[in-house]
């Protein structure tokens, strides 16, 4: 995670010349000055990099914004013309039918932007990282789910001793979502199987995973998977926006790690992450 530009830097690098100017420990004050400047040019190549990236989200939301905002837009246009027509008709039947229709876009299009916000949000708010017990986190989201559905046949193991070190307001988030995906896309099971957990990664990083036995789906379309309202399967068949992922991208990204999947069509999917040490 970037942070502000060392301000005292300056001030320190001038007394540093000043030093070199008089004579004093030439050398241990060139070294601090290398030092000093090097933390700066990291400093400044982590700040072009947090730029370019606030470029491509904010690229993302207007191609959100122009094109998943349209569809519902073209609805309600659509139905407040054919309720125009069924009212001149006195068909106050169709008329009815129409107004559901119409009120139907509307709450699609405030859900839209509700998503929005909510993604614009994650990408502001000041973090406090601290030691986070993932398994609590899972284990309350899957008993809210359950609880809300208790004729749901499900399996849910969490690893014990699951923990993490990051914002724990944004990390409950990501749990959330991901439990919420889990349990939405293995609802056609006849009993479902969820499990969370960790192992071992390259060089020893810790990768967490949530794993259900659900739809999945095809590996081929993958790189859609964390797009912000993306979806992979049709409405129909599992409602939502397609925002969960691409929020769970974005914590995962302010904690500094890597989100990625593995699936398979009808034989379920992995979500992995890293939560590097901040």
């Amino acid at each position: 995670m970037s942070s502000p530009i060392d301000a005292g830097a300056t001030p320190a690098i001038a007394a540093l010349l000043q030093q070199l100017r008089e004579g004093r420990q030439p050398d241990a004050a060139a070294q601090d000055i290398l030092r000093i400047t090097a933390g700066l040019e990291a400093q400044l190549r982590q700040r072009d990099a947090d730029v370019a990236a606030a470029i491509k989200e904010l690229e993302s939301f207007s191609y959100s914004v122009s094109h998943d905002l349209r569809a519902p837009l073209s609805t309600i246009d659509g139905f407040s013309r054919l309720l125009e027509g069924s009212s001149a008709k006195g068909d106050a039947e169709r008329s009815k039918h129409y107004l559901q229709r119409l009120r139907l876009g509307v709450a699609n299009i405030n859900e839209l932007i509700a998503a929005l916000l909510l993604v614009s949000r994650l990408l502001r708010a000041p973090m406090a990282p601290q030691a986070v017990d993932m398994g609590a986190l899972a284990q309350a989201a899957f008993m809210e789910l359950q609880a809300a559905e208790p004729g749901r046949l499900a399996q849910v193991d969490v690893q014990a001793g699951l923990t993490a070190r990051g914002d724990p307001a944004l990390l409950k988030q990501l749990m959330d979502h991901l439990a919420g995906n889990a349990w939405k896309f293995s609802a056609k099971k006849d009993r479902a199987l969820i499990a969370v957990g960790s192992q071992a990664g390259a060089g020893g990083e810790t990768v967490y995973f949530v794993r259900d036995n659900g739809a999945g789906f095809d590996m081929a379309h993958a790189d859609k998977l964390f797009g912000i309202f993306q979806r992979m399967h049709v409405t129909s068949d599992f409602p939502g926006l397609g925002a969960g992922l691409a929020m769970a991208q974005r914590i995962v990204a302010r904690h500094g790690g890597r989100i990625w999947a593995e699936a398979a069509v009808d034989q379920g999917a992995t979500i992995y992450f890293t939560l590097p040490g901040m």
